[in-house]
């Protein structure tokens, strides 16, 4: 829940179903979230799980089910989508060709019969936030992907949208592209102040732009939180799994103190999370362990370490990713930053000690 400044949407237990009878099926399942005015907010899943469908209801393009949906405390159920305050930016340019780009821009405040002097200055000022204003000229044929994109955002910023849209807007750029436009993207969402709605299925998108994410699972919002909340403290198993590279073990209950669950899985694997969802002495629970959180040592060196061999060593570049089996039976995943001597890098079949920190792992609900 937005807790401080102005809500800029407002969804309150939204449904979306397609069709009827034995052949509907619900796309969104009861959604319940508000989205800060000059946040830059973003609905992450995989294919399917509903997040483009949440961002057309609130453009307009469908309409709910059940629900209401309202934009700065207005409801806006029954306002057309051209009558909304919001504009939207597909991953597909949709760029008119036989148009220069400066008559793309102003194509769509054409359409509404604003006055030619204010068409002219909004282009202007939309070419220089997106940094093409000596583009103005050309035509879509004679840019970049990357440069039609940025167009693509500048006839969408245009008529000064308070909500802007953004449906998966990268995923047709080479990959150095799109880590530029990323951050392009968030410059240009601090500079103009606009709310931006952004669909994504990259983890890594995700996490570097948003204020916050709503992680999304078959119709379901399965989480929402910063970045950092999303990843170091994932609810269930899907987010945790789904957000970066998780490890998912087993364990018992051995001890509980403070909050604080000491836990043993197979092998005797002892790791320490805080308690969730009412778990008590003896129950079984899943612990989720990030790759880089642990550390590998060839001897224990007298801390608590598990020891193990190392059953596959791939190389990454910056970092060296490791399948560990524990003498205990337990496999997992270690991800190590590389040394500055690379000749040390641990291989496969190398005798190690995995640590495990107090705190790495986390206890999920479910």
């Amino acid at each position: 829940m937005v807790e401080d400044g102005r809500t800029a949407i407002d969804i309150r237990n939204v449904r979306k179903v397609y069709g009827s009878g034995g052949g509907a099926v619900t796309a969104i399942e009861r959604a319940s979230l508000d989205i800060a005015d000059n946040e830059f907010f973003t609905l992450l899943g995989p294919s399917g799980c509903g997040k483009t469908t949440l961002l057309r209801l609130i453009a307009g393009f469908e309409a709910t089910t059940e629900g209401e949906i309202f934009l700065y405390g207005d409801e806006i159920e029954d306002l057309p989508p051209f009558k909304r305050p919001v504009n939207t930016v597909f991953q597909h340019y949709s760029l008119f060709p036989h148009m220069t780009v400066a008559e793309n821009v102003g194509f769509g405040l054409k359409m509404l019969g604003r006055p030619k002097a204010e068409i002219g200055e909004a282009v202007e000022r939309s070419l220089s936030l997106v940094k093409m204003s000596d583009f103005a000229r050309r035509k879509p044929s004679q840019m970049s992907g990357g440069q039609q994109q940025r167009v693509a955002l500048a006839r969408a910023l245009a008529p000064n949208p308070k909500v802007l849209l953004l449906d998966e807007p990268l995923s047709a750029l080479d990959l150095k592209l799109r880590q530029a436009m990323r951050n392009e993207l968030k410059t240009l969402q601090r500079e103009t102040g606009i709310t931006f709605v952004f669909v994504t299925h990259d983890q890594e998108e995700a996490l570097t732009m948003s204020d916050r994410i709503a992680v999304m699972s078959n119709g379901l919002i399965q989480q929402i939180g910063s970045p950092l909340d999303i990843y170091e403290r994932p609810l269930n198993r899907f987010v945790a799994d789904f957000i970066g590279d998780t490890n998912f073990v087993e364990a018992d209950i051995a001890s509980v103190e403070g909050g604080v669950a000491t836990c043993q899985s197979a092998g005797g694997l002892e790791m320490r999370a805080a308690v969730v969802d009412g778990h008590g002495v003896g129950d079984r629970v899943t612990l989720a362990l990030r790759p880089e959180k642990m550390s590998l040592a060839a001897s224990a060196n007298g801390g608590a370490a598990t020891p193990g061999r190392i059953e596959s060593a791939d190389y990454l570049g910056t970092s060296t990713s490791y399948k560990v089996m524990l003498d205990g039976g337990v496999t997992l995943a270690v991800r190590e930053q590389n040394p500055v001597d690379a000749s040390t890098v641990l291989a496969a079949g190398d005798a190690v000690h995995v640590s495990i920190p107090v705190g790495t792992a986390r206890m999920l609900v479910d």
